[in-house]
């Protein structure tokens, strides 16, 4: 196992890099005040609504909700993994990447990346040399510039031509076995692609991890990708995703297509953005990086009932991503066609066209399942919300999850002719205004300028409060008292597993204004106004005066000179229940 990373190593890392000159190495920042603003790279907009805060090493899109430290930039920008955007970060910083519970972590690969990427050098070699395979590519329609691009290659007839390249030593041999370049048969090793061409699969930092290989004949199966091994796992990759990223950086939008010639063929027409599955329905996580690459993502598939059984698939594995703000969009194509096919048959502007009209996640989920059922009677509308509501159930909370159960009330309480599309547009109630509490003005002031924690003051009688929040509270008290010269950026990234942090996050880009003079001061009011809610909520499960023994009529007495000190000692403070 590659052991955890250090909270420790995260604290440092983040302590050691600005998160001002990671993101204007790829957004073009400008001052304003303390902050810097932007127009956000994660979705279109004509005024800057993306800032960046040196002081707290945060960034926040007002627009989209878009926010986090820099390890969370490069994760949504670069549509990188955790590690692999503390790795970057560590590069830049000097800084060698340790891991707990079993010391430094393996060397995931070593000599596995030298090896793959000299098999494609190799695989690209060999394709000039064959004037079969040039041929086969030149009638697909791809340019010598576009293979070249791709990295295209060719693998030889010969059983061993690979293993006699690069297979030098028995190092190599395993390496090349490893990498899934080699098959074996009767005690013998041979090469696992022959009289293919050969597109290479490359991770999200460039690097050749796998390759699929396209036969030029009905001899064997058209498509042959690499195995499983430790670099590739084909249900967490996609086929041309670095590329595009490279050639276009954010994308506004992305295709998902089937194939690697459709890919290279859309690329070629002038639309950089597409990718492909490597040869399995479209899985959780997969969607997972289609979003981080882009806002929206438009699945392509063929119109035939494979071609939808497929798109329900991607809908399903897509459902529990979609955060606010995301949207996925499914376009069918004419039978027969691909989109290969048809942008050599009739060109780009007839497949643009076709990606206008291409349906709503939320009328093609709707027009599915109505379509199996009989939407004129009670009954059939009931088994629309049986099969609906399993899948509603895994989108994440907010406004979409609130605007498609609507729908399906609407669906289920109105009667849908057959042939009518079930698509029902309702206006959305609006989303209700999180109230500023004391407890949630404080956890504010606290996730924002942890250094607050030293004008906490003693708060003991509060610790075993059993108000809604305060353990939340506690807990980062307790958290920040260890460590008051943190960031935001660094307390969030080290809460990252705490069962508040999704609110601790919102809380973080809450609009605190007022100079640092005023804010200690709300935050100091906001822990008396906890403190004072709690005395109030003693108060109120006492029993009545004439009920109350000598000992309860002093507790009585002390808490309410209690309370009167906390609300003369609030300068301005609102406070809710």
């Amino acid at each position: 196992m590659s052991g955890r990373i250090p909270d420790s190593f995260i604290e440092e890392l983040l302590s050691r890099t600005d998160i001002v000159e990671v993101i204007e190495r790829r957004v073009d920042l400008k001052r304003a005040g303390a902050e810097f603003q932007a127009r956000c790279p994660f979705h279109d907009e004509k005024t800057p609504s993306f800032t960046v805060s040196p002081k707290k090493q945060f960034y926040h899109c007002f627009g989209c909700g878009a926010h986090g430290s820099a390890i969370g930039f490069l994760m949504q920008f670069e549509g990188l993994e955790f590690v692999d955007a503390v790795e970057d970060l560590a590069r830049s910083a000097g800084l060698q990447v340790p891991r707990t519970e079993g010391g430094s972590r393996p060397r995931t690969g070593k000599g596995l990346y030298e090896i793959m990427e000299a098999a494609a050098a190799y695989f690209r070699e060999r394709l000039p040399e064959n004037e079969e395979a040039v041929n086969y590519l030149k009638g697909r329609g791809l340019s010598g510039e576009i293979c070249r691009d791709f990295g295209i290659g060719f693998a030889p007839k010969s059983w061993d031509g690979l293993l006699r390249a690069l297979g030098t030593d028995e190092q190599q041999r395993k390496l090349l076995k490893d990498g899934g370049l080699l098959s074996e048969g009767k005690g013998k090793s041979y090469d696992k692609f022959r009289h293919r061409i050969m597109f290479p699969i490359h991770d999200r930092r460039g690097r050749v991890i796998a390759f699929g290989g396209r036969a030029m004949s009905d001899d064997g199966p058209k498509y042959l990708n690499s195995p499983e091994t430790e670099l590739f796992h084909k249900g967490r990759e996609l086929y041309g995703l670095y590329l595009a990223r490279q050639r276009v950086g954010r994308l506004n939008a992305i295709i998902v297509v089937e194939g690697y010639t459709d890919v290279v063929a859309l690329a070629q027409a002038g639309l950089r953005n597409a990718v492909a599955t490597l040869g399995t329905a479209t899985t959780p996580e997969q969607a997972e990086i289609l979003f981080r690459a882009s806002d929206t993502v438009v699945f392509c598939f063929d119109g035939d009932e494979a071609g939808r059984k497929a798109a329900w698939r991607a809908l399903q594995a897509t459902l529990p991503k979609l955060r606010e703000g995301l949207q996925a969009r499914f376009l069918f194509l004419p039978e027969g066609e691909d989109p290969d096919s048809l942008v050599r048959s009739q060109g780009v502007d007839a497949f643009q066209a076709l990606m206008r009209e291409a349906v709503p996640l939320s009328d093609f989920l709707f027009d599915h399942l109505t379509a199996q059922v009989e939407m004129g009677s009670i009954d059939g509308r009931a088994k629309l919300v049986t099969l609906a509501r399993p899948l509603l159930s895994t989108i994440p909370e907010g406004v979409f999850k609130e605007m498609m159960n609507e729908k399906l009330e609407s669906l289920a309480r109105h009667r849908v002719q057959r042939g009518q599309p079930a698509h029902i547009t309702r206006p959305s109630r609006p989303r209700p205004q999180q109230s500023r509490t004391p407890l949630r003005l404080a956890l504010a002031h606290l996730v924002q300028n942890p250094a607050l924690v030293e004008l906490v003051g003693e708060i003991g009688e509060i610790r075993e409060c059993d108000l809604k929040g305060v353990d939340i509270f506690m807990n980062l008290v307790d958290f920040c008292a260890k460590r008051p010269n943190m960031t935001t950026a660094q307390l969030l990234e080290l809460l990252h597993e705490h069962p508040a942090q999704s609110h601790l996050r919102k809380l973080a880009v809450w609009q605190l204004p007022g100079d640092p003079e005023h804010q200690a001061l709300e935050f100091r009011d906001a822990v008396t106004g906890i403190r004072l809610q709690w005395v109030e909520a003693l108060l109120s499960r006492m029993p009545k005066i004439v009920e109350q023994s000598k000992e309860e009529r002093e507790r009585f007495l002390h808490l309410q000179n209690q309370r009167q000190s906390l609300k003369q000692s609030l300068q301005g403070i609102e406070v809710e229940s």
